[in-house]
């Protein structure tokens, strides 16, 4: 068991793009960490240098303590999955299982053990003696992933392991991968673009944009407690509102204005808020606004509905503001997209008899509005834990 730390670590290709750029990050022992961010932001990257499969251009990594900049791959004791399942096709499951610990000239009876073993932990048994082409996605995943554990690494690296499946084979073999994690007591770092998986497996998560963490927190403050627009944007579907609004004192009193419309500050500023007049984003997650009638008491915006989608447990309704959505884009520092009009994204009860082009009044959970700065995208307020 290991603990990983990445000091100061780049990837640079031989094109001079930079895949990862002077990034730390400490993975506890024991701990499953969860990278995410959008395609093209340097997670894989990052396990494939602490796999030892990519050149490091800067920085240290060290595992259990030893730094393993130069030892090559096969002596780190570190256990791979990757998006494909990539088993040996002309082998049984069974067979794929045992190849690595034979390889290890292991006693016949410990591989034979530990075979039967993870067969019972990933609910493998009726398939041992099949080759991959006649396993399903997920089934080639279950086999991959034992293949991986069997051995019982320092650290298990997973990198889109998920991708390919179906939406409840997904859920299924997510918790599977964290309940089996967790009993092996491996350190783990699982690479993933949905955020909605990070959130559920992750001890801890890791927000990457352009080779860079933005933020390293447990799932709930990410969610409730983001450091930036970005991390605002990328955790929770549907994602935050993000709105061009106002920061306005009025008779002793802090309003944050939307469209004309006014909401009443939830407590005193404070902190990077204090004294502050003038615009800010304002971020409002959908299930802090409903329909005023289900949430009587709470102060409300006026609005028409627009597009409603209707999931079963919950409808999603889409409401006009007169200001702008505030635009995040994957790589910072670029030129801020075109301003569009804002429509606000409300969660309102299943049986709501609400249709396009009703008159709608959205009662706002003022306590859970977070507050950000309209240039730099950091957060200057956002709800107490």
């Amino acid at each position: 068991m290991a603990d990983v730390l990445l000091d100061d670590v780049s990837r640079v290709f031989p094109d001079g793009s930079s895949a990862v750029s002077h990034l730390s990050l400490h993975v506890r022992n024991g701990e499953l960490m969860a990278i995410v961010g959008p395609s093209g932001c340097g997670k894989s990257s990052v396990l494939r240098l602490i796999a030892g499969l990519d050149p490091l251009a800067g920085g240290t990594i060290s595992i259990g303590g030893r730094v393993v900049n130069h030892v090559p791959p096969g002596e780190r004791n570190l256990a791979m999955v990757f998006e494909a399942a990539a088993l040996y096709p002309h082998l049984t499951a069974a067979q794929n299982l045992r190849f690595g610990l034979a390889l290890r000239k292991l006693p016949a009876d410990e591989i034979r053990q530990r075979v039967e073993a993870e067969s019972r932990v990933l609910r493998l048994g009726r398939f041992m003696d099949r080759k991959p082409k006649t396993l399903s996605a997920g089934q080639r995943q279950r086999v991959a992933v034992g293949r991986a554990t069997v051995r019982v690494p320092d650290v298990f690296l997973l990198d889109e392991p998920l991708t390919h499946m179906d939406a409840g084979e997904r859920i299924r073999l997510r918790t599977e991968l964290a309940q089996l994690q967790h009993g092996l007591g491996t350190t783990a770092i699982y690479v993933t673009h949905d955020q909605a998986q990070a959130m559920a497996i992750g001890d801890r998560v890791a927000v990457m944009r352009a080779g860079r963490i933005e933020q390293i927190d447990e799932p709930r403050a990410l969610y409730m407690r983001p450091a930036n627009t970005f991390v605002a944007s990328f955790m929770g579907e549907p994602a935050m509102n993000l709105l061009a609004g106002f920061i306005e004192q009025d008779g002793g009193r802090t309003y944050v204005v939307l469209g004309g419309q006014r909401l009443p500050f939830p407590g005193t500023p404070s902190g990077l808020l204090r004294g502050r007049s003038g615009p800010v984003t304002v971020g409002i997650r959908p299930e802090h606004v409903t329909d005023a009638g289900s949430e009587p008491g709470l102060p409300v915006l006026f609005s028409t509905a627009g597009r409603i989608e209707r999931l079963g447990h919950e409808l999603l309704v889409s409401c006009p503001i007169a200001t702008t959505s505030v635009a995040v884009t994957d790589t910072p520092g670029v030129e801020k997209q075109p301003d569009i009009p804002a429509t606000l994204i409300a969660r309102f009860p299943r049986s709501h008899p609400v249709k396009r082009g009703d008159r709608v009044e959205l009662a706002v959970d003022v306590s859970e509005l977070s507050l950000f700065d309209p240039d730099t995208g950091q957060a200057l307020w956002n709800p107490a834990a």
